[in-house]
């Protein structure tokens, strides 16, 4: 018997003539953490439904638990024992844990009329797979992903999983709870059940997995054990580049602060929150879930009242009551969800970038023309970059990394003083990661005031000249220059 639970060989898929899997290759074994990493648009999501049966795949071979398969559909793919949870996890938010957990199996079975005992009994069984508690009669909406998270994995159980696929299943999660996740990936693992983890994160990657397979531009570039792997080759396969992290150092410092905060205070939120911001500088604000630092940059944007405290721009008291007043300040603010805060997804990328500068495109005439949208559009395509070959194209068609250069585009076409950046790389693989610092970089030496937001340390310390670590709320430590580092934040942290 074969030592791999799934292999295949030579697969090719083509849509409308374009490539998107070239003659791949690719194979995992039974009770291991198989880690298929790639950046946006290298064929990883098609690799997957190839799996499942959602596509039909044009060219090459697929062997599972030795037995060659020519052809399978999404339900041959479940009962074979494949299971796919996605980043959405295809669950009914508006369902109970119960309810979820069991409408599969009841469907499955054919049962045409609801038996609460039974589906408490189906429930209580998932649950028991992993050991998860949970209140069986908790709607799915309400509760957090980490939890979503879970009842997919026991769901998913329910149906002799033999290969778990996890598309990025870390991207909406805390460190605590991707520590969570971990265990309990690493408790299916020793089940002996395959797992899948799809993800651009390469710590994670390296802390969870046993076999990597890298993709780029539809092709393997790497398969083998994750030991046997640098993170700089990790990168470079990633990539196609040898990437090196230019630390930032402020070069344009003006001598008076542009934004000054003093004792700001939000019930239940922050309290007594004093810091200055200078033109040039790129100031760190980091620490754990619940620290109060999206809370502080959300009050500095308008959109969450302070209960006390003084904030002024350019030595002048100001109060910030809305972000339309906030922009009229020159303050911007990218959020962390850039897909449902920060982009009309649906929208072209031209429209997106207008979004805050219609009064001035619209030059006072009370309307605007297709042809100017277009032209403004355009203007920020070329400064960053964007791979598009016509901004007409909606949002969603670009990568993670594209759609934050449009959302940091339509901030920096107005006349800024002072950006907020809410994680600017959550979501973002590698080579985009390093694209955006670079931007920020080239924006803070042009004279911008930025403040990052981050829970991501690394990229506190490469792009910061100050870091204010906050904890329950208040500032538990400040740190510039050599003192920057992850031991030291973390120490300030805990």
């Amino acid at each position: 018997m074969s030592e791999y639970l799934l292999q295949m060989t030579g697969i090719c898929k083509s849509f409308v003539g374009v490539r998107a899997l070239d003659q791949v290759n690719f194979a995992i074994r039974p009770g291991k953490v198989m880690c298929l990493a790639g950046e946006n648009g290298c064929g990883k999501s098609t690799l997957v439904k190839i799996i499942s049966g959602v596509y039909t795949r044009d060219e090459g071979k697929v062997v599972f638990e030795g037995k060659e398969i020519s052809k399978i559909t999404p339900a041959e793919a479940t009962k074979l024992g494949i299971q796919v949870i996605y980043q959405d996890m295809s669950i009914f938010p508006n369902l109970t844990v119960m309810e979820n957990l069991a409408i599969n199996s009841e469907i499955t079975a054919g049962h045409k009329m609801v038996n609460r005992k039974r589906w408490e009994a189906t429930a209580k069984e998932a649950l028991s797979k992993i050991g998860y508690d949970i209140d069986l009669y908790a709607k799915m909406g309400e509760l957090s992903v980490a939890d979503k998270q879970l009842v997919a994995i026991c769901r998913a159980l329910l149906f002799n999983a033999k290969l778990i696929i996890m598309d990025e299943p870390t991207t909406a999660l805390t460190k605590k709870e991707v520590d969570a996740l971990f265990k309990t990936v690493r408790k299916l693992r020793d089940a002996g059940i395959a797992i899948m983890f799809i993800s651009h994160k390469t710590e994670e990657i390296f802390e969870i997995s046993d076999d990597v397979c890298i993709m780029r531009n539809g092709k393997n570039v790497y398969g083998g054990p994750t030991a046997d792997l640098t993170r700089d080759d990790f990168t470079y396969y990633m990539t196609g580049r040898r990437l090196t992290d230019d630390h930032f150092i402020a070069k344009n410092v003006s001598e008076t602060p542009v934004l000054k905060v003093e004792n700001l205070s939000l019930k239940n939120k922050y309290q007594d929150i004093s810091f200055d911001l200078r033109k040039g500088e790129i100031l760190g604000i980091t620490g754990l879930l619940g620290s109060g630092r999206t809370e502080l940059a959300l009050s500095l944007f308008g959109l969450e009242k302070p209960n006390s405290g003084k904030v002024s721009l350019n030595g002048k008291e100001v109060h910030i009551t809305s972000p339309m007043k906030a922009q009229k300040l020159g303050i911007g603010y990218v959020p962390e969800d850039r897909l449902t805060e920060g982009l009309c997804m649906e929208q072209p990328i031209a429209d997106n970038i207008a979004l805050s500068s219609l009064k001035r495109l619209s030059k006072g005439l009370g309307f605007l023309r297709h042809e100017d949208i277009v032209a403004e559009g355009n203007i920020w395509k070329e400064k960053f970059s964007i791979a598009t070959d016509d901004v007409n194209k909606y949002a969603s068609t670009l990568s993670g990394g594209n759609q934050q250069k449009i959302v940091l585009s339509k901030w920096l076409s107005n006349d800024l003083d002072v950006l907020i950046l809410n994680g600017p790389t959550v979501g973002v693989d590698v080579g985009a990661k390093q694209d955006i610092h670079h931007l920020i970089h080239e924006l803070a030496n042009e004279g911008l005031a930025v403040i990052i937001i981050s829970d991501d340390l690394q990229e506190v310390v490469v792009n910061c000249s100050r870091v204010i670590i906050m904890k329950d709320g208040m500032i538990a430590g400040e740190m510039s220059g050599d003192e920057i580092s992850e031991p030291n934040i973390l120490e300030s942290i805990r």
